[in-house]
C-alpha cells in the first residue's frame, strides 16, 4: 500500500506524501475500508491550475493514521467512491462544491452548503426532493426557527403523521472559517479565537484542537500542567453539555423535574469553568503552548467538592428518569439507527457509540491527558433516543471519575511555553474527542512555515444524515426528540 503511516499530532512532511493516479487511490481506498479502515478527512487544495486532493484514512484499533494524495490538473471529474464506500458521500459532494471536480457516479451530488438559499446571485435555488401521491404532503421547517437555533432546513415528506422522507439543507450561513483562516494565517492569536468560534457549543474541543495542531508544527512540547488543565476544561466541557441535553430531552417528553433538575446540574459545571478561566464556555482557557489559566490548590478542592455532590445528584436524576414509565414510552425504540447503518454513514461521538461502534478518539488516537490516563469505551446497542440519552449519563459520570484523578495527579510544570516558527512544508492532522464526537484540523504549511490549507470537520459534518435516517416511519411529532439526541450544529456544518 502506497500510504505515508502517521499518528494523531505526528508532523509530516509534504513530499513524504505519496501522490497516486486516482484509480490507483480509489482502489487502495476500498481495500484499505474493507480492512477496518474509516475515512477522516478527504478535502482538496489549489496550487495554480492544479488541485491537489489528500485523503486521511485511520485504523483506529492501530491507532494509526493513513494518508495519500492525488493531483487533478486540467480534469473535471473522477470515479466516485460512494457507490462502494457511503461514507465518502459527503467528503465528495464538498469536494466537488469547493473546486468543480465532478465525482461522476454519485449517487445524489446535491449542494452542500452553496445553492440552497440563493443567497448568492451565482447560486441557484436548490430544488428539494418531493414524494408523489395524492396523500402524500410535506411539511418544511426552517431556516428560520424559534428561540436561538440557527438557520437550517428540514422539509418532512409524509404519509398522515409518519415520515416518509426527511432532507436536511444547510448553507444558509456562508460564514468562511477556512478561509479566515488563510487570510489571518500570520495572526495565530487571532486564529485560535478564531478556533473558539467554530461551534459555540465547543469552544475547548475546537480550541484545543487547533492549539495541538500548530504546536506540533512548531515543535513545543506542552507541560504536564498545561496538559491536565486542558483536558480537565474538555471533560468539563463534555459534562456541561450533556446535563443540557438531558434537561432539553426530559423537557421534550413533558418530564419537567428531570428538565429542571438536570438544567441546574448543568449551571454547577459552567459555573466551574467559569471560576477556572472567567468564561463558563472556557474563552481564553486554552493558549498555543499550554493554558492562560492556572488551577491552584483551593481551587482544586472546590472543583473535587462540586464533582463529588454533582454524581450523587446525577445518579439519583438519572435514576428517576431512566424509570419513568412516561419517557421511556417516548425514549425507546424512537429514532432507530443501526450498528450497520452507523458504518455505512461513519457517524461518531456518543451517537455512534449509541449504536455499538466503539469509536472514541481519547482511546483510539489519545492526546493530551489521555495520553496519561486512559479511558475506556462505553457503548449500547439499541441505537435509539434511549441509547443516546442514556450513553450521556454514563459519559457524564466517566468524566467525573477522569477529572477527580487528574485533580488528584501531580500537576507539574509551567502554564504555557513559548511559540516557536512553523516548520515549512509540513502536514499535521490534530484530532480529538469532542462532546459531540471526533474533531479533525488538518494543517498544512507552505515553504515559509506560514499555513497554506487549514481544513475542518465538526462531528456535525458526520452525523447530520443520522437524524434524516433515525426519522424514518417515525412518527412526524418526534422528530423534535430525535433531533434533540443528536444536538448536532450548524454553525460547525457551515464553515
Amino acid at each position: 500500500m502506497s500510504w505515508y503511516e502517521i499518528k494523531n499530532l505526528q508532523s509530516a512532511a509534504q513530499k513524504e506524501i505519496p501522490c497516486l493516479e486516482f484509480l490507483t487511490l480509489k482502489r487502495q481506498i476500498i481495500e484499505k475500508i474493507s480492512e477496518g479502515c474509516r475515512v477522516v478527512q478527504f478535502f482538496g487544495d489549489k496550487i495554480g491550475n492544479e488541485v491537489i486532493l489528500y485523503v486521511v484514512l485511520a485504523d483506529d484499533e492501530q491507532s494509526k493514521l493513513f494518508t495519500a494524495s492525488s493531483i487533478f490538473s486540467g480534469v473535471n471529474s473522477f470515479e466516485s467512491i460512494t457507490p462502494e464506500v457511503k461514507s465518502f458521500h459527503l467528503f465528495e459532494r464538498e469536494f466537488f462544491e469547493q473546486y468543480g471536480i465532478k465525482p461522476e457516479g454519485h449517487p445524489w451530488l446535491k449542494p452542500v452548503r452553496k445553492g440552497i438559499a440563493g443567497i448568492s446571485s451565482e447560486e441557484n435555488q436548490y430544488e428539494f426532493f418531493k414524494m408523489e401521491g395524492e396523500e402524500v404532503h410535506e411539511v418544511g421547517v426552517g431556516p428560520i426557527h424559534a428561540g436561538i437555533i440557527e438557520p437550517g432546513h428540514f422539509r418532512f415528506s409524509c404519509h398522515g403523521e409518519q415520515i416518509h422522507h426527511l432532507e436536511i439543507e444547510h448553507g444558509f450561513q456562508h460564514r468562511g472559517i477556512e478561509e479566515l483562516f488563510l487570510k489571518n494565517k500570520n495572526k495565530l492569536e487571532f486564529l485560535l479565537k478564531l478556533s473558539e468560534s467554530i461551534a459555540g457549543d465547543t469552544v475547548i474541543g475546537h480550541a484545543g484542537t487547533f492549539a495541538r495542531a500548530i504546536e506540533s508544527l512548531g515543535n513545543i512540547d506542552v507541560s504536564r500542567r498545561a496538559i491536565i488543565i486542558r483536558t480537565i476544561a474538555l471533560e468539563l466541557e463534555r459534562i456541561g453539555i450533556h446535563l443540557g441535553d438531558l434537561s432539553a430531552l426530559a423537557g421534550d417528553v413533558a418530564y419537567l423535574t428531570g428538565n429542571a433538575a438536570f438544567g441546574a446540574m448543568r449551571t454547577k459545571i459552567i459555573n466551574s469553568t467559569m471560576a477556572i478561566s472567567g468564561s463558563r464556555f472556557g474563552h481564553g482557557l486554552i493558549a498555543i503552548g499550554g493554558v492562560n489559566y492556572d488551577i491552584n490548590d483551593e481551587l482544586k478542592e472546590k472543583l473535587t467538592q462540586t464533582l463529588n455532590k454533582l454524581e450523587e445528584d446525577v445518579e439519583l436524576a438519572a435514576e428517576v428518569l431512566f424509570s419513568s414509565a412516561s419517557v421511556l414510552a417516548r425514549f425507546e425504540k424512537t429514532g432507530v439507527v443501526s450498528l450497520e447503518t452507523a458504518k455505512d454513514i461513519g457517524l461518531v461521538g456518543p451517537a455512534a457509540r449509541a449504536c455499538g461502534a466503539a469509536l472514541d478518539v481519547r482511546t483510539d488516537h489519545p492526546y493530551d491527558g489521555f495520553t496519561l490516563f486512559p479511558v475506556h469505551k462505553f457503548t449500547l446497542k439499541s441505537g435509539d433516543v434511549f441509547a443516546r440519552a442514556y450513553i450521556r449519563y454514563v459519559e457524564i459520570i466517566q468524566s467525573i471519575k477522569i477529572i477527580r484523578e487528574l485533580l488528584e495527579s501531580p500537576i507539574d510544570g509551567e502554564n504555557k511555553k513559548p511559540l516557536n516558527n512553523l516548520s515549512p512544508n509540513q502536514f499535521v492532522v490534530s484530532m480529538s474527542e469532542g462532546w459531540r464526537g471526533e474533531i479533525v484540523h488538518t494543517a498544512i504549511t507552505d515553504e515559509s512555515g506560514q499555513l497554506k490549507r487549514y481544513k475542518i470537520k465538526d462531528p456535525s459534518f458526520n452525523n447530520w444524515i443520522a437524524v434524516a435516517l433515525a426519522v424514518k416511519n417515525n412518527g412526524i411529532s418526534d422528530f423534535p426528540l430525535c433531533n434533540k439526541s443528536f444536538n448536532l450544529s450548524y454553525s460547525g456544518f457551515d464553515l
